[in-house]
């Protein structure tokens, strides 16, 4: 079969014969319609992922639309290594495979989920958990993680919806969506003041993190920060991605002063019974339009070029069959 196949790490996937994947009990093979290559994408193809390594060569890609041999659209993620999604045929496991809803564009599906699920997943524990999600925070709002974030927190009731993020054109796109845009400069005490000043009195109920780095500390530093609310309300800090650094202080402070939980939210972290629970309802919030999810195609057999695309921000790219 033709797939995008990666040789080595640094390098970029090509679109060459692959042998065909297996199937093995529990899984069927389904054929490729539409995959979306995310940055969780990239980091596992590339062995930089805590979820797993890389031995080469291999496919890349962890789910995508496919079609199965009765003709029905289905999510699904990928099988074992060196097999991803990225390619002709699936391996797809009976029990992460999901039939579209009626009306759902394959593209908009496989652009969407991933980062979509993100915050979903956390925001969902935390509305299970404290009843009202009242102000939410979000670090990153400019990529697409946080654009659908800005979304997801406004469809699950969120009184305030507070961004931060450097790029001006993403900051415009989350502020058309609700959220309440606060610029970054890269400077930790700037941003620290910008946050503290947007947030005001309003002790967020969870935070989603998909930056780390600097800007969680200029995060952590205006949470402690004296003008902030200090009634019963307590905030989950979700800690999602790591784009701007693995490594991140927290203030001693912060822990002592406030009623705070910092905890990842990833692969590992949370249950797959929990996952497969809330991605249909998902799906249907894509397929009837509820959130926006931007993407751009290009054709598997151009991969080298969706793959350099994939590396800015902006619509989510997404490969599609030739």
């Amino acid at each position: 079969m033709k797939a995008a196949v990666l040789y080595s790490a640094d390098s970029v996937p090509v679109y060459a014969d692959f042998a065909d994947p297996q199937p093995s009990e529990g899984t069927e093979v389904v054929g490729f319609v539409a995959a979306g290559i995310h940055h969780v994408t990239r980091s596992v193809a590339a062995g930089r992922h805590y979820s797993r390594g890389a031995e080469f060569p291999l496919i890349p890609g962890l789910n995508a639309v496919a079609r199965t041999a009765a003709g029905d659209l289905v999510f699904t993620s990928s099988g074992p290594p060196p097999y991803g999604t990225f390619a002709e045929r699936i391996v797809s496991p009976d029990a992460m495979r999901f039939p579209l809803p009626g009306g759902a564009r394959p593209e908009a599906v496989a652009a969407g989920v991933n980062p979509g699920m993100a915050s979903w997943l956390p925001m969902r524990a935390r509305l299970a958990d404290a009843g009202s999600l009242r102000t939410v925070l979000i670090l990153g709002v400019t990529g697409m993680s946080g654009y659908l974030a800005g979304q997801n927190a406004r469809l699950l009731g969120a009184t305030r919806v507070v961004g931060a993020g450097r790029n001006e054109a993403g900051l415009a796109r989350a502020a058309a969506v609700g959220v309440e845009p606060v610029s970054l400069s890269g400077d930790r005490e700037t941003d620290a003041s910008a946050i503290a000043s947007a947030l005001g009195e309003d002790t967020p109920a969870i935070v989603l993190d998909f930056v780390w780095g600097h800007v969680a500390e200029a995060a952590f530093a205006a949470l402690a920060s004296p003008g902030m609310s200090r009634d019963d309300t307590d905030t989950r800090y979700a800690q999602i991605g790591a784009l701007g650094g693995a490594h991140a202080a927290v203030p001693s402070a912060l822990l002592r002063s406030r009623k705070i939980t910092i905890a990842g939210s990833g692969a590992g972290s949370v249950a797959q019974a929990e996952i497969a629970r809330q991605l249909p309802a998902y799906l249907e919030l894509i397929a009837d339009g509820s959130v926006d999810v931007p993407f751009r195609t290009f054709p598997l057999s151009d991969v080298g070029a969706a793959w350099a695309a994939s590396a800015d921000s902006g619509p989510r790219v997404v490969l599609v069959r030739d």
